[in-house]
């Protein structure tokens, strides 16, 4: 073979190399400079949220998404400096955006529902809380599910979904709590000094708010008699020491009244 042609063929494959390598090294270098702003800009929003008293959960969230969006951005401008054609690359991308989307509605709906929650902020950890189905203490708040501890002491996950589009009671909120009794009264009962019995016995019982008052009053009538409407006022944390020693309190104070007996009339007839 003619030197000058393998010569030729030499500097053409030099060329194609180095020309190759010098866009694999700017590729590199395009990473590094990319991952480094990337960087930047995460910490100059996440700094910008974290001086509004943004919650730290919500900054780690933000920080996660950004991240990933400028990293699919720098991928596919690295791509495209190699003479890809990235409008297929992102179709496809958006493509797989929109099967992934459908696919996992669910989970979108309960990160959706969790961002909602971290934002308004209708409970916070250490609450005691009825939503979802589910009345507990809340462990934790996170992006997709809820964490409760039941009275019966069982972690519970509630979907945040199932949660922000339920009714959500939060007993922590106020300051206090009402607990809610019944009292069935004897027909043969003097109804007003039981019920002046029972709010001064009532009164008694450990944790029971002086303020608002105890409320004792006729709520109904039945064919035995009366029935008493009982509610004392307590902080939420002593709601069934309070509820369990009320109805201790009324067994104890209706005691001293006529029980509360079915009676029937019954008519015989001859013939």
């Amino acid at each position: 073979m003619d030197s000058s042609l393998v010569n030729k063929y030499q500097d053409l494959i030099m060329g194609y190399v180095a020309e190759f390598g010098v866009k694999i090294l700017a590729a590199i270098a395009f990473w590094v400079i990319g991952r480094w702003l990337i960087g930047v800009v995460v910490r100059f929003v996440q700094g910008g949220l974290s001086r509004q008293k943004v919650d730290p959960t919500v900054l780690r969230y933000v920080g996660s998404a950004v991240t990933v969006l400028l990293n699919v951005l720098l991928v596919i401008g690295i791509l495209g400096y190699f003479g890809i054609q990235t409008t297929t690359f992102a179709a496809l991308l958006a493509a797989a955006g929109v099967a992934i989307g459908m696919a996992w509605s669910g989970l979108l709906a309960n990160f959706a529902g969790g961002a909602f929650l971290i934002v308004l902020r209708p409970f916070k950890v250490g609450d005691m809380i009825c939503a979802g189905g589910v009345t507990g203490i809340v462990h934790e708040v996170g992006l997709f599910a809820t964490t409760v501890m039941t009275p019966d002491n069982v972690l519970t996950v509630v979907g945040n979904n199932k949660i922000f589009s339920d009714n959500i009671a939060n007993y922590s909120a106020n300051a206090y709590r009402r607990v809610d009794l019944k009292a069935q009264l004897s027909g043969a009962a003097d109804a007003p000094a039981a019920i002046a019995a029972l709010k001064a016995r009532i009164a008694q019982v450990p944790n029971v708010l002086p303020e608002p008052a105890v409320e004792v009053e006729i709520l109904d009538f039945q064919l035995v008699g009366p029935v008493l409407a009982v509610r004392p006022y307590c902080h939420n944390d002593h709601y069934w020491q309070v509820y369990f020693d009320t109805n201790r309190a009324i067994l104890e104070t209706l005691a001293a009244f006529p029980a509360p007996t079915p009676a029937q009339l019954v008519t015989v007839v001859q013939k």
